[in-house]
């Protein structure tokens, strides 16, 4: 009697191999063209769970998230055509923080494709692949039994080079079919090394410096590879800056600390980095917002010396021509910098005090451009409120926020303990993408059980406070500051210095946010007066649930240095 192989249904095949991969959670929204993989799922419950988003933006936000705080893909399941263009945010913001994540897409069927079926779009047109594009891979698995080798590939490619999103179409009457195919082995980054030559090179270029600068950031990062880093500044007693949105990558609190390079930073710290002779670039990809619209090192060639440490060739001399470009992952750059034997002295020590001292003075408040030193930052002082946040929240705890001036708040006065202590601490978007912070909390929480923070504006909080139903559903719970203007803050002050008191398009009517909050299943107040937030903070720690606080903020308060008025003053001097 002839004995036939067992076989499986493709879509929890699918569910089988991210199981494979290390894969615990995903997120998404069900849709009917992936009911087989949900039936997957059902199947696996107990060693995979799918948390349900109420929209495909906030679960690739959260599935970004996961992939920011694991290192590996965060994983999204969406629908075809409606829900995969609402992902495609979270898929862009992924690409340009060079976070791993694979988006599945549920699609028509095989039989009804290039019909222009029922939300029928291709996706190859719609996420690339391009140097343009947003997607690193886009492919569409049309034969089951080729499922282990698509989804083995996409965590790979994901993970590989220049970490970023990949795409996988799921054909609708594929994933009903039946196959003998096993799931493959689980996927590990390969790490490219650092040349011993270039190590060499890296050396005599140091030698002959008198004010180098790092900047550390981007993706790839360990706890390992921070403390490598750590040891390699140290043992040089060079200045560390944190590139835009990578402000846990070196330790704040260090002495050799000069703050974070990115929008509206310290211009002693600026002036700082095009007065080096040496640039040590370590993980980023030196984009717009680190380089201040491309200033602080001018394209293509810097007047600074530059070295260029990144895990992708492609990357490397494709907008700044580096000195010295190395190609190497974090864990294996950070490890081979710190045994390049530095001298006993070196001439910049009091170069590196000088940045630590400017960075310091940075944290201290000043008046506001524009308003008379006695004016105050409106009832809530911002400055003071991310003090108790510094004082009360726990050293692990990870914070999140979207695109707005709201941020600056923290990106400026919050000081993070960072990966050399053991965990990720800040998640935000470096391609500006706004609602990223609320899903990302939830996320953060979900994911690590830590204490999850959120700052969010009252625009940036619209776009997806409803993932707060999710955080309700799934057992999650974070903690949202909200900074409630009455605007689009941001655009408002880019209005107001381009075209002064022709207001237009900016002011917002909003609802009740604590009432909303309460009906999504959080605990809400209002606080109205610096010395209340505090009590409002502590409950929020210790509440069972998440919870909203509404800070209503002066519009004056535009930015951590300027007011509106200010920033219309100087726009009709310069004749706007």
């Amino acid at each position: 009697m002839q004995q036939h192989e067992p076989t499986t249904a493709a879509g929890r095949l699918i569910v089988q191999c991210l199981i494979e991969q290390g894969v615990d959670t995903v997120f998404g929204v069900p849709g009917e063209s992936f009911l087989a993989v949900l039936d997957g799922f059902h199947a696996e419950e107990g060693r995979i769970r799918f948390v349900i988003n109420r929209q495909e933006g906030g679960a690739a936000f959260m599935a970004e998230a996961q992939g920011k705080l694991t290192g590996r893909p965060g994983v999204c399941f969406v629908t075809r055509g409606p829900g995969a263009t609402n992902a495609s945010i979270g898929v862009h913001t992924a690409f340009q923080d060079s976070t791993p994540m694979i988006l599945f897409v549920g699609d028509v069927g095989g039989d009804f494709r290039d019909r222009e079926a029922f939300q029928e779009v291709e996706y190859n047109s719609f996420f690339g692949p391009s140097t343009k594009g947003f997607a690193k891979r886009v492919e569409r698995i049309d034969d089951a039994e080729r499922i282990p080798e698509y989804v083995a590939r996409a965590f790979a490619t994901a993970m590989n080079g220049r970490p970023g999103p990949v795409v996988l179409v799921l054909p609708e009457d594929m994933l009903a079919r039946h196959v003998v195919a096993k799931p493959l082995p689980r996927v590990e980054a390969v790490q490219p090394w650092s040349d011993p030559g270039a190590l060499r090179s890296l050396r005599e270029m140091l030698m002959a410096s008198s004010r180098p600068f790092v900047i550390a950031g981007g993706s790839g990062w360990t706890p390992q590879a921070a403390q490598a880093l750590q040891r390699f500044a140290e043992n040089w007693r060079l200045p560390v800056g944190n590139a835009f949105r990578f402000q846990d990558t070196f330790d704040n609190h260090h002495p050799q600390y000069a703050g974070d390079v990115g929008i509206a930073l310290n211009p002693k710290l600026a002036q700082r980095i095009m007065d080096a002779d040496l640039i040590i670039a370590i993980g980023p990809r030196l984009g717009e917002m680190t380089t201040s619209g491309y200033t602080l090192l001018q394209a293509p060639r810097p007047a600074q010396k530059l070295v260029h440490i990144h895990a992708s060739a492609e990357e490397l001399n494709r907008v700044y021509r580096a000195d010295l470009a190395i190609n190497a992952g974090m864990s294996a750059a950070a490890r081979s910098l710190e045994v390049i034997s530095a001298p006993p002295e070196v001439p910049w020590e009091a170069w590196t005090r000088a940045a630590n001292a400017d960075y310091l003075a940075n944290l201290q408040p000043q008046p506001l451009a524009g308003m008379p030193p006695e004016a105050p930052r409106g009832a809530v002082d911002m400055a003071k409120v991310v003090g108790l946040l510094q004082e009360h929240l726990p050293a692990d705890a990870v914070l999140t926020n979207g695109a707005g001036n709201f941020a600056s708040w923290v990106h400026r006065y919050f000081r993070h303990h960072g990966l050399a202590k053991g965990n990720k601490t800040q998640l935000a978007p470096t391609g500006g993408a706004m609602g990223y912070g609320v899903p990302a909390g939830i996320a953060a929480n979900l994911l690590t059980g830590r204490v999850a923070f959120t700052i969010a504006g009252d625009g940036d909080f619209l776009m997806n406070g409803q993932e707060l139903a999710t955080a309700a559903q799934h057992g999650a719970k974070s903690i949202v500051v909200l900074l409630n203007n009455g605007m689009f803050g941001t655009i408002r002050m880019h209005q107001e210095r381009e075209y002064p008191e022709r207001v237009s398009g900016t002011r917002l009517a909003n609802p009740d946010f604590c009432a909303l909050a309460r009906a999504y299943g959080y605990a809400a107040e209002r606080v109205e007066r610096t010395e209340d937030f505090e009590a409002a903070l502590l409950r929020a720690l210790a509440a069972d649930t998440g919870t909203l606080i509404e800070i209503p903020l002066d519009p004056q308060v535009i930015t951590t240095r300027g007011s509106l008025d200010a920033i219309r003053q100087g726009a009709r001097k310069a004749g706007r």
